[in-house]
């Protein structure tokens, strides 16, 4: 049952209007309620189909850190400390209800910040609440172990909260991603501090108002907006802080795990891909075709796990990359709220790093079988078509680094050998998949490939319940399903020495 609460900010997130005056919307959330940040400065929140301003909300720093990570450590040490794991999860099932009640608005405010179609950001929001109630089923389930010791001991574990916990969040999947690390950090009893991208902060300020009027006590859930340098950075560093999840970029991470590294606090992070799909001569062609477009253009290639590399057997190679590209032109592009097949990307400094890399394609040498540039008729806002690339030098830029965009390149590969070191030559190591009829090879494959995840004869596999993350310099730690609860709990053992048995053997009387 949703508890009654006033949600003030959603009101005004409600009122959001494509070209319509920005309004400025106080976003630090600490504790009960929404503040300006301490210096008074805000940041501009872009609508990516035409550039225009969307609001401004507050750009927190260091000070706006500290209230938050202190109002965090105050509900973990005051009210959320007395309520039991049973009560936790009733309260996660309860936000799952209050979200699902503000769906249609949730999304709407996903695809006018992110860009993306109004579908897909349908099924994010839904996927939020799947998450909550996975994780509210496992609040009470979270359980230690005994320790055989002998008979003059007794030895167990208790799984204690981590404590306050820190969420730096990607811009691809605000909502989504929020409630990744956050339902587990809650189910664990931690609270938490998130901060999420500066491009796309909206659904996450409602999401703490929404928690108050799940019934969550002031101070569990906070809000700090601003940039990763300032709130960022300030998070990952501040003593109050026990654990820090983060996810984007190699080289961000790198940044934020150092940080917290020198204050000696656990990190999770989930980085970047540049992820392989290996598709043999024996493959179900047409089911091979779909799973590559919907890895490769689904969120406008926006999606760490997407799919950016096609590895096509030499017997199939010109007839599947045919199709594929058939296929991919007629993909439809509008701005979110027209929930066309692909949205804009999200900001104009991403709309620049994409075109960079398709032009520098073109210098390189690889051949454009599709796209390449702005969709006609869309030169305002931040659209790239959907764009193929093959005959792709290896060593070149666009095979090697993230996109993070609608670019797909293809390579050719005679044997499982040469595909096997085709898929593993990059220091990413994300997701990889494999299309093949053969169970044996595709079982090979799956224990040869470099990556967190090994996707067979399907792409995008997995949920809620299924643990995901990378090897190499794809990230550290793994998010959802049991494993991902773990990120947020402390073990503690407890020992105990019993008085020694008489010496007959025979207990006392």
């Amino acid at each position: 049952m949703t508890h009654a609460s006033s949600v003030p900010i959603l009101d005004r997130l409600a009122a959001l209007e494509p070209g319509a005056k920005a309004p400025t919307i106080a976003s630090i959330f600490v504790g009960a309620s929404a503040r300006p940040a301490a210096s008074g400065a805000t940041l501009k929140v872009e609508d990516p189909s035409t550039g225009s301003a969307l609001a401004n909300v507050s750009r927190g720093a260091a000070e706006d850190v500290d209230a938050a990570a202190t109002a965090a450590r105050d509900a973990l040490s005051g009210p959320w400390s007395a309520i039991t794991p049973q009560a936790r999860g009733a309260m996660l099932l309860d936000l799952a209800n209050t979200i699902e009640a503000h769906a249609e608005l949730l999304a709407r405010l996903e695809a006018l910040d992110v860009g993306k179609p109004l579908s897909q950001a349908r099924g994010d929001i839904g996927g939020a609440a799947t998450t909550l109630r996975y994780n509210a089923g496992a609040a009470d389930k979270l359980e230690g172990i005994s320790v055989p010791l002998g008979s003059d001991f007794i030895d167990f574990t208790e799984l204690e909260p981590l404590g306050v916990t820190a969420h730096i969040m990607p811009w691809n999947f605000p909502l989504g991603m929020a409630m990744r690390s956050l339902a587990p950090a809650l189910a664990a009893g931690c609270t938490a501090v998130l901060k999420p991208a500066e491009q796309t902060p909206l659904t996450t300020l409602a999401l703490a108002e929404l928690a108050l009027a799940a019934g969550f006590p002031p101070g569990v859930v906070n809000v700090v907006t601003g940039f990763g340098e300032e709130a960022g950075a300030a998070l990952a560093t501040h003593p109050l802080i026990d654990g820090v999840t983060f996810t984007g970029s190699v080289a961000t991470g790198r940044l934020v795990g150092a940080a917290a590294g020198g204050m000696l606090k656990p990190v999770v992070l989930e980085l970047g891909g540049k992820n392989p799909m290996i598709i043999f001569d024996d493959a179900d062609f047409d089911r091979a075709v779909d799973a590559a477009l919907d890895g490769a253009f689904d969120n406008c290639g926006q999606v760490c796990s997407s799919v950016s590399r096609l590895l096509v057997q030499d017997g199939i190679r010109s007839a599947f990359l045919d199709r594929f590209v058939e296929r991919a032109s007629q993909l439809k592009v509008a701005a979110g709220l027209d929930d066309a097949d692909i949205g804009p990307l999200v900001s104009a400094e991403q709309h620049a790093k994409v075109l960079g890399h398709i032009k520098s394609a073109r210098t390189d040498g690889a051949t454009l079988r599709l796209g390449g540039g702005q969709p006609a008729g869309l030169d305002r806002g931040y659209f790239v078509e959907p764009t193929v690339f093959q005959d792709v030098d290896p060593a070149s830029a666009i095979a090697r680094e993230e996109t993070f965009g609608p670019v797909v390149t293809a390579f050719p590969f005679s044997t499982e050998t040469e595909a096997l070191t085709l898929a593993n030559a990059l220091p990413y190591g994300l997701v990889a998949g494999v299309h093949t009829s053969d169970i044996d090879r595709a079982m090979r494959f799956a224990r040869r490939l470099a990556a967190g995840s090994v996707w067979i004869n399907g792409w995008f596999i997995g949920g809620v319940q299924a643990p995901t993350g990378g090897v190499k310099d794809s990230g550290v730690g793994r998010e959802r399903g049991i494993a991902g609860i773990h990120n947020y709990l402390s073990i503690k053992n407890i020992g105990i020495q019993l008085h020694p048995s008489p010496s007959d053997g025979r207990p006392d009387d």
